[in-house]
């Protein structure tokens, strides 16, 4: 099991951002531009780790090198049953410097995106470091 999925599976938050560059790319699957730095992406995943129930990887596949690996997982959010897919890249380090996830249905990333919308104040705080 890779340590990035023992870390969230733990919800162990701190160990998660400890795994990411400061230099990631978060690209978020429902919002249209990038979000780069550590800061605002540790802030994203703490508030994924609020807004998700049931959260669970079902799948890890990772390309023979390390510096690839995508994690399937299902979630509940505001009762809707989500699929998606955390796709990580990995630098020299080992940190994780580009992070993309997706998910399906349509209904479920709508609902996605209404439950991270209203966390948004809260993430800008934390990642401010307020």
């Amino acid at each position: 099991m890779h340590p990035f999925r023992k870390a969230v599976e733990s919800g162990d938050m701190d160990a998660v951002a400890a795994l990411l560059a400061d230099d990631v790319v978060f690209t978020s699957p429902v919002a249209f531009k990038p979000y780069p730095g550590k800061a605002i992406t540790a802030a994203i995943l703490r508030a994924v780790s609020r807004v998700f129930e049931d959260f669970t990887y079902v799948r890890e596949i990772a390309n023979p090198d390390g510096r690839d690996h995508a994690l399937v997982f299902t979630a509940t959010v505001a009762g809707r049953t989500l699929q998606g897919c955390d796709f990580l890249h990995f630098d020299e380090n080992g940190r994780i410097d580009e992070f993309t996830v997706m998910v399906r249905p349509l209904s479920a990333a709508l609902a996605l995106a209404e439950a991270m919308g209203a966390q948004f104040d809260r993430i800008a705080r934390e990642a401010a470091g307020q």
